[in-house]
């Protein structure tokens, strides 16, 4: 009795192919985003440790020079272009700094002031707080100074036929020509954008993510002209080495009476001082305190 070949046998049934999941979304929803964000400000804690924060508050201050380091290049001969277009792309430029921060996690004042939603749920002492502001303040500044040395013993000043320095000398002069209270003012809205990049950047799961999220804030604060204290810290005293040992070559031709403003008192009282205490009401009170307090339902929802 002959067999039915495989042809006249019936065919089995094909199982439809299972549905595509869905595509995973490449942002984090806003309330993952806070969560983390208070997570990693929780988790700052210079207990047992505060070497380890001391040295990657260096790298943190080095950072953001580096930063303003591309900035002053973009502005050096950009006198002929609008304002506005040629501070953009100087914040556009800057904006390599805190993506650098965010990506090594390096140490930086101005963002670690959110550490104050840590002190507020009771997971850092007052001391622990207050030695963690101090250390990444004091710190961030020895990295800024370090870059700004480099650039004085590299002679930047005279690149783009002295310009590089002019720009620099210029940009310091203006920045101290703030009354006090507008100083403290315009850190409040750079510490605001900052912390905003940093949140942003959290709700990022790629380097292209948080990049993208970093560069929008960081260059609405730099292309506005607003203060943000560790900049400064290298800026500040990069103008003061130059007026006073920039050299013969880069010295020539300039008057030096428009920058006697440039000295050590007029620094730390009329910039850094009100641009730090507005920092922390901008980035601590306001883009951290603030935001997480009015979030805080959906972030335990969430945990739940």
């Amino acid at each position: 009795m002959s067999h039915p070949t495989d042809s006249s046998m019936p065919a089995a049934p094909v199982s439809p192919a299972p549905a595509a999941p869905p595509a995973a979304s490449t942002a984090i929803l806003p309330p993952e985003a806070i969560a983390t964000a208070a997570e990693a400000a929780m988790a700052k804690r210079p207990v047992r440790e505060p070497w380890r924060i001391a040295m990657l508050a260096v790298l943190g201050g080095a950072w953001i020079a580096l930063g303003f380091v591309f900035y002053i290049t973009t502005q050096t001969g950009a006198s002929t272009m609008p304002w506005g277009i040629s501070r953009t792309i100087g914040g556009v430029a800057f904006s390599v700094g805190l993506l650098l921060v965010i990506v090594t996690g390096a140490e930086l004042f101005t963002s670690s002031t959110m550490t104050i939603i840590a002190k507020v749920v009771g997971r850092i002492t007052w001391p622990q707080f207050a030695l963690h502001w101090v250390i990444v303040w004091v710190f961030n500044f020895v990295g800024a100074l370090l870059v700004a040395a480099l650039c004085y013993f590299g002679g930047l000043q005279t690149n783009g036929k002295n310009g590089w320095g002019k720009v620099v000398l210029d940009g310091a002069a203006a920045k101290l020509h703030h009354s006090w209270g507008e100083a403290f003012v315009l850190g409040i809205f750079a510490n605001l954008a900052v912390c905003l990049a940093v949140w942003m950047a959290f709700a990022g799961k790629t380097l292209v993510d948080k990049a993208f999220a970093v560069v929008g804030p960081v260059a609405l604060f730099v292309a506005t002209g607003l203060e943000h204290s560790i900049a400064n810290m290298f800026f500040l005293p990069l103008a003061m080495i130059f007026k006073d040992h920039g050299g013969a070559k880069f010295l020539r031709g300039l008057d030096m009476s428009a920058y006697s403003d440039l000295t050590w008192t007029h620094v730390f009282v009329n910039n850094l001082l009100p641009v730090t205490l507005g920092n922390i009401i901008g980035g601590g009170l306001i883009a951290g305190l603030y935001q997480w307090y009015a979030n805080r339902p959906k972030v335990e929802a969430a945990a739940v």
